[in-house]
Protein backbone atom coordinates (compact mmCIF):
# COMPACT_ATOMS: atom_id res chain seq x y z
CA UNK A 1 0.00 0.00 0.00
CA UNK A 2 2.74 2.41 0.80
CA UNK A 3 4.46 1.67 -2.24
CA UNK A 4 0.73 3.15 -4.03
CA UNK A 5 0.58 6.13 -2.37
CA UNK A 6 4.12 6.98 -2.64
CA UNK A 7 3.37 6.80 -6.61
CA UNK A 8 0.46 9.05 -6.52
CA UNK A 9 1.80 11.66 -4.35
CA UNK A 10 4.80 11.73 -6.32
CA UNK A 11 3.12 12.62 -9.79
CA UNK A 12 0.64 15.45 -7.77
CA UNK A 13 3.42 17.23 -6.66
CA UNK A 14 4.31 17.03 -10.57
CA UNK A 15 1.04 17.85 -11.62
CA UNK A 16 0.46 21.59 -9.50
CA UNK A 17 3.51 22.45 -11.94
CA UNK A 18 2.67 21.02 -15.21
CA UNK A 19 -1.06 21.06 -15.27
CA UNK A 20 -0.85 24.94 -17.48
CA UNK A 21 0.94 22.50 -19.98
CA UNK A 22 -1.53 20.11 -19.78
CA UNK A 23 -3.94 22.61 -20.85
CA UNK A 24 -2.08 24.25 -23.64
CA UNK A 25 -1.46 20.95 -25.13
CA UNK A 26 -4.93 19.46 -25.17
CA UNK A 27 -6.03 22.44 -26.99
CA UNK A 28 -2.93 22.15 -29.68
CA UNK A 29 -3.73 18.62 -30.20
CA UNK A 30 -8.13 19.16 -30.94
CA UNK A 31 -6.93 22.23 -32.91
CA UNK A 32 -7.94 21.97 -37.05
CA UNK A 33 -9.47 18.51 -35.75
CA UNK A 34 -9.81 16.47 -38.61
CA UNK A 35 -8.82 18.99 -41.56
CA UNK A 36 -6.03 19.49 -43.94
CA UNK A 37 -3.11 21.75 -42.89
CA UNK A 38 -4.18 25.45 -44.07
CA UNK A 39 -8.23 25.08 -44.13
CA UNK A 40 -8.54 25.94 -40.77
CA UNK A 41 -7.61 29.04 -38.35
CA UNK A 42 -4.70 28.66 -36.25
CA UNK A 43 -5.66 30.34 -32.77
CA UNK A 44 -2.53 28.74 -31.21
CA UNK A 45 0.64 29.32 -33.18
CA UNK A 46 2.99 27.46 -31.14
CA UNK A 47 3.21 27.01 -27.17
CA UNK A 48 4.20 30.17 -26.19
CA UNK A 49 1.44 31.68 -27.93
CA UNK A 50 -1.00 29.25 -26.82
CA UNK A 51 -0.13 30.84 -23.49
CA UNK A 52 -0.15 34.37 -24.16
CA UNK A 53 -3.95 33.47 -26.36
CA UNK A 54 -5.51 31.54 -23.05
CA UNK A 55 -4.14 34.20 -20.89
CA UNK A 56 -5.60 37.10 -22.95
CA UNK A 57 -8.77 35.63 -23.44
CA UNK A 58 -9.71 33.11 -20.91
CA UNK A 59 -8.05 34.91 -18.35
CA UNK A 60 -4.62 33.57 -16.25
CA UNK A 61 -6.61 31.05 -13.99
CA UNK A 62 -8.32 29.46 -17.32
CA UNK A 63 -4.43 27.92 -17.45
CA UNK A 64 -4.75 25.49 -14.41
CA UNK A 65 -8.20 24.14 -15.62
CA UNK A 66 -9.18 20.40 -15.03
CA UNK A 67 -6.64 20.98 -11.98
CA UNK A 68 -9.01 19.23 -9.86
CA UNK A 69 -9.07 16.09 -11.90
CA UNK A 70 -5.25 15.98 -12.92
CA UNK A 71 -4.87 15.97 -9.64
CA UNK A 72 -7.15 13.09 -8.71
CA UNK A 73 -5.86 11.58 -12.33
CA UNK A 74 -2.21 11.65 -11.35
CA UNK A 75 -2.79 10.06 -7.75
CA UNK A 76 -4.99 6.94 -8.63
CA UNK A 77 -3.55 6.50 -12.20
CA UNK A 78 -0.12 6.82 -11.18
CA UNK A 79 -0.66 5.99 -7.94
CA UNK A 80 -1.36 1.66 -9.45
CA UNK A 81 1.16 1.91 -12.31
CA UNK A 82 4.29 3.29 -10.27
CA UNK A 83 2.76 1.10 -7.25
CA UNK A 84 2.44 -1.88 -9.34
CA UNK A 85 5.95 -1.42 -10.98
CA UNK A 86 7.94 -0.85 -7.80
CA UNK A 87 5.79 -4.38 -6.13
CA UNK A 88 6.48 -5.92 -9.64
CA UNK A 89 10.74 -4.40 -8.61
CA UNK A 90 10.70 -5.24 -5.33
CA UNK A 91 9.88 -9.01 -6.45
CA UNK A 92 12.61 -8.78 -8.53
CA UNK A 93 10.36 -9.69 -11.46
CA UNK A 94 12.27 -6.32 -13.18
CA UNK A 95 15.86 -7.95 -12.69
CA UNK A 96 18.49 -10.84 -13.06
CA UNK A 97 20.30 -13.15 -10.12
CA UNK A 98 22.51 -10.27 -9.72
CA UNK A 99 19.74 -7.59 -9.35
CA UNK A 100 20.84 -5.96 -12.80
CA UNK A 101 17.90 -4.70 -14.39
CA UNK A 102 16.49 -6.50 -17.42
CA UNK A 103 15.37 -4.20 -20.35
CA UNK A 104 12.36 -6.46 -21.58
CA UNK A 105 11.40 -7.52 -17.87
CA UNK A 106 11.14 -3.54 -17.32
CA UNK A 107 9.39 -2.97 -20.22
CA UNK A 108 6.90 -5.82 -19.26
CA UNK A 109 6.42 -4.50 -15.85
CA UNK A 110 5.88 -0.58 -17.58
CA UNK A 111 3.16 -1.77 -19.67
CA UNK A 112 1.63 -4.11 -17.15
CA UNK A 113 1.39 -1.34 -14.56
CA UNK A 114 0.51 1.42 -17.23
CA UNK A 115 -2.37 -0.57 -18.53
CA UNK A 116 -3.87 -1.29 -15.34
CA UNK A 117 -3.56 2.75 -14.23
CA UNK A 118 -5.10 3.75 -17.51
CA UNK A 119 -8.16 1.78 -16.88
CA UNK A 120 -8.55 3.01 -13.17
CA UNK A 121 -7.78 6.59 -13.85
CA UNK A 122 -9.90 6.63 -17.49
CA UNK A 123 -12.80 8.64 -16.18
CA UNK A 124 -11.47 11.28 -14.48
CA UNK A 125 -8.71 11.65 -17.56
CA UNK A 126 -12.17 11.82 -20.05
CA UNK A 127 -13.60 15.29 -17.84
CA UNK A 128 -10.03 16.79 -17.38
CA UNK A 129 -9.80 16.75 -21.03
CA UNK A 130 -13.38 18.29 -21.58
CA UNK A 131 -13.16 21.04 -19.20
CA UNK A 132 -9.05 21.78 -20.47
CA UNK A 133 -10.53 22.13 -23.85
CA UNK A 134 -14.07 24.59 -22.56
CA UNK A 135 -12.97 27.73 -23.62
CA UNK A 136 -14.10 31.30 -25.24
CA UNK A 137 -16.00 30.88 -28.59
CA UNK A 138 -13.12 33.15 -30.35
CA UNK A 139 -10.38 30.50 -29.41
CA UNK A 140 -12.62 27.25 -28.88
CA UNK A 141 -11.23 23.94 -30.61
CA UNK A 142 -12.86 20.67 -30.56
CA UNK A 143 -16.13 20.04 -29.41
CA UNK A 144 -16.81 22.35 -26.10
CA UNK A 145 -18.75 20.58 -23.75
CA UNK A 146 -20.94 21.92 -21.14
CA UNK A 147 -20.15 20.63 -17.49
CA UNK A 148 -18.05 23.16 -15.32
CA UNK A 149 -16.07 20.74 -12.97
CA UNK A 150 -15.23 16.72 -12.25
CA UNK A 151 -17.94 16.70 -10.09
CA UNK A 152 -20.49 17.77 -12.00
CA UNK A 153 -19.09 16.12 -15.30
CA UNK A 154 -18.78 12.76 -13.54
CA UNK A 155 -22.19 13.01 -12.35
CA UNK A 156 -23.99 14.09 -15.96
CA UNK A 157 -22.27 11.43 -17.79
CA UNK A 158 -23.16 8.78 -15.82
CA UNK A 159 -26.80 9.99 -15.31
CA UNK A 160 -26.91 10.23 -19.13
CA UNK A 161 -25.08 6.96 -20.28
CA UNK A 162 -24.30 4.79 -17.26
CA UNK A 163 -21.31 3.10 -16.31
CA UNK A 164 -20.27 2.66 -19.81
CA UNK A 165 -20.50 6.14 -20.54
CA UNK A 166 -17.37 7.00 -17.65
CA UNK A 167 -14.84 4.05 -19.57
CA UNK A 168 -15.83 5.87 -22.91
CA UNK A 169 -12.76 6.49 -24.80
CA UNK A 170 -10.30 3.69 -22.55
CA UNK A 171 -9.65 2.27 -26.17
CA UNK A 172 -7.06 4.96 -26.22
CA UNK A 173 -5.75 5.57 -22.82
CA UNK A 174 -4.88 2.09 -22.07
CA UNK A 175 -2.12 1.72 -24.92
CA UNK A 176 -1.92 4.97 -24.56
CA UNK A 177 -0.55 5.13 -20.87
CA UNK A 178 0.78 1.37 -21.78
CA UNK A 179 3.33 2.44 -24.43
CA UNK A 180 4.10 5.85 -22.18
CA UNK A 181 4.45 3.68 -18.85
CA UNK A 182 6.59 0.66 -21.17
CA UNK A 183 8.75 3.76 -22.21
CA UNK A 184 9.13 5.61 -19.02
CA UNK A 185 9.83 3.08 -16.62
CA UNK A 186 11.91 0.99 -18.66
CA UNK A 187 14.37 3.38 -19.71
CA UNK A 188 14.32 5.89 -16.03
CA UNK A 189 15.48 2.38 -14.45
CA UNK A 190 17.87 1.58 -16.64
CA UNK A 191 19.45 4.86 -17.36
CA UNK A 192 19.85 5.59 -13.58
CA UNK A 193 21.63 2.50 -13.12
CA UNK A 194 24.44 3.19 -15.95
CA UNK A 195 24.43 6.82 -14.53
CA UNK A 196 25.21 5.28 -11.24
CA UNK A 197 27.58 3.06 -12.66
CA UNK A 198 29.94 5.56 -14.19
CA UNK A 199 30.81 6.89 -10.10
CA UNK A 200 30.64 10.62 -10.97
CA UNK A 201 27.83 11.47 -8.50
CA UNK A 202 27.61 10.40 -5.03
CA UNK A 203 25.66 8.10 -3.95
CA UNK A 204 21.72 8.68 -3.35
CA UNK A 205 22.80 12.08 -5.25
CA UNK A 206 19.30 13.81 -6.72
CA UNK A 207 21.27 14.47 -9.60
CA UNK A 208 21.07 10.56 -10.59
CA UNK A 209 17.39 10.49 -11.02
CA UNK A 210 16.96 13.52 -12.58
CA UNK A 211 19.29 13.01 -15.52
CA UNK A 212 17.20 9.44 -15.76
CA UNK A 213 14.42 11.10 -15.89
CA UNK A 214 15.47 13.86 -18.36
CA UNK A 215 16.45 10.51 -20.52
CA UNK A 216 13.02 8.83 -20.22
CA UNK A 217 11.24 12.09 -21.04
CA UNK A 218 12.86 12.34 -24.64
CA UNK A 219 11.67 8.95 -25.31
CA UNK A 220 8.16 8.78 -23.65
CA UNK A 221 7.23 11.93 -25.91
CA UNK A 222 8.81 10.31 -28.82
CA UNK A 223 6.66 7.04 -28.65
CA UNK A 224 3.70 8.25 -26.82
CA UNK A 225 2.74 11.48 -28.56
CA UNK A 226 0.29 9.58 -31.64
CA UNK A 227 -0.90 7.65 -28.92
CA UNK A 228 -2.23 11.39 -26.69
CA UNK A 229 -3.19 12.81 -29.74
CA UNK A 230 -5.28 10.18 -30.01
CA UNK A 231 -6.76 9.77 -26.96
CA UNK A 232 -7.32 13.45 -26.48
CA UNK A 233 -9.72 12.91 -29.43
CA UNK A 234 -11.67 10.46 -28.38
CA UNK A 235 -11.83 11.64 -24.95
CA UNK A 236 -13.20 15.17 -26.24
CA UNK A 237 -15.74 13.76 -29.22
CA UNK A 238 -19.07 14.74 -28.94
CA UNK A 239 -21.45 11.41 -28.63
CA UNK A 240 -25.13 10.34 -29.78
CA UNK A 241 -28.17 9.54 -27.64
CA UNK A 242 -26.56 6.07 -27.13
CA UNK A 243 -22.78 7.38 -25.77
CA UNK A 244 -20.90 6.25 -28.88
CA UNK A 245 -18.92 8.88 -30.43
CA UNK A 246 -19.79 10.55 -33.69
CA UNK A 247 -16.36 11.04 -34.80
CA UNK A 248 -14.22 8.21 -34.57
CA UNK A 249 -15.76 4.57 -33.82
CA UNK A 250 -12.51 3.79 -32.06
CA UNK A 251 -8.43 3.63 -31.51
CA UNK A 252 -7.40 2.34 -35.04
CA UNK A 253 -10.43 4.24 -36.85
CA UNK A 254 -9.61 6.71 -35.30
CA UNK A 255 -5.96 6.57 -36.17
CA UNK A 256 -6.63 6.08 -39.91
CA UNK A 257 -9.19 9.37 -39.94
CA UNK A 258 -6.14 11.71 -38.59
CA UNK A 259 -3.92 10.03 -41.13
CA UNK A 260 -6.04 10.41 -43.62
CA UNK A 261 -7.25 13.91 -42.95
CA UNK A 262 -4.43 15.55 -41.32
CA UNK A 263 -1.51 13.32 -42.32
CA UNK A 264 1.22 11.71 -40.47
CA UNK A 265 2.08 15.12 -38.82
CA UNK A 266 -1.29 15.17 -37.50
CA UNK A 267 -0.69 12.36 -35.39
CA UNK A 268 2.16 14.45 -33.78
CA UNK A 269 0.04 17.76 -33.12
CA UNK A 270 1.53 19.63 -30.48
CA UNK A 271 5.02 17.66 -30.34
CA UNK A 272 6.27 20.90 -28.69
CA UNK A 273 3.73 20.83 -26.16
CA UNK A 274 4.06 17.99 -25.23
CA UNK A 275 7.29 17.91 -24.73
CA UNK A 276 6.87 21.04 -22.77
CA UNK A 277 4.27 19.50 -20.65
CA UNK A 278 5.58 15.81 -20.64
CA UNK A 279 9.14 16.69 -20.42
CA UNK A 280 8.84 18.49 -16.72
CA UNK A 281 6.31 16.20 -15.64
CA UNK A 282 7.90 13.38 -15.67
CA UNK A 283 11.38 14.81 -14.40
CA UNK A 284 9.30 16.48 -11.52
CA UNK A 285 7.22 12.70 -11.21
CA UNK A 286 10.70 10.87 -11.51
CA UNK A 287 12.65 12.66 -9.10
CA UNK A 288 9.99 13.26 -6.21
CA UNK A 289 9.15 9.35 -6.85
CA UNK A 290 12.59 8.81 -5.95
CA UNK A 291 13.17 10.64 -3.24
CA UNK A 292 10.04 9.94 -1.94
CA UNK A 293 11.12 6.00 -1.74
CA UNK A 294 14.56 7.16 -0.29
CA UNK A 295 12.72 8.59 2.65
CA UNK A 296 10.28 6.18 3.34
CA UNK A 297 13.52 3.15 3.00
CA UNK A 298 15.44 5.83 5.50
CA UNK A 299 12.80 5.67 7.90
CA UNK A 300 12.40 2.38 8.17
CA UNK A 301 15.66 1.69 8.27
CA UNK A 302 15.81 4.53 11.29
CA UNK A 303 13.19 2.43 13.42
CA UNK A 304 14.94 -0.79 12.25
CA UNK A 305 17.88 0.25 14.08
CA UNK A 306 16.37 2.10 17.03
CA UNK A 307 14.46 -1.60 17.92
Amino acid sequence: MTEFLIGGFSTCGACVFTNPLEVVKTRMQLQGELKSRGTYQRHYRNVFHAFFTIGRVDGLLALQKGLVPALWYQFFMNGVRLGTYQSLDNLGLTTDSSGNVVWWRSIMAGAASGCAGAFVGSPIYMVKTQLQSRSASTIAVGHQHTHASMTQGLKGIYAEYGIMGLWRGVSGAMPRVTVGSAAQLSTFAISKEKIQNLGIFPHNSFAVPMLGAMVSSVVVVTFMTPFDVVSTRLYNQPVDARGKGTLYRGLLDCFARIFQKEGIWGLYKGTAASYFCMGPHIILCMLFWDQLRQLYLHTGKLRDSQK
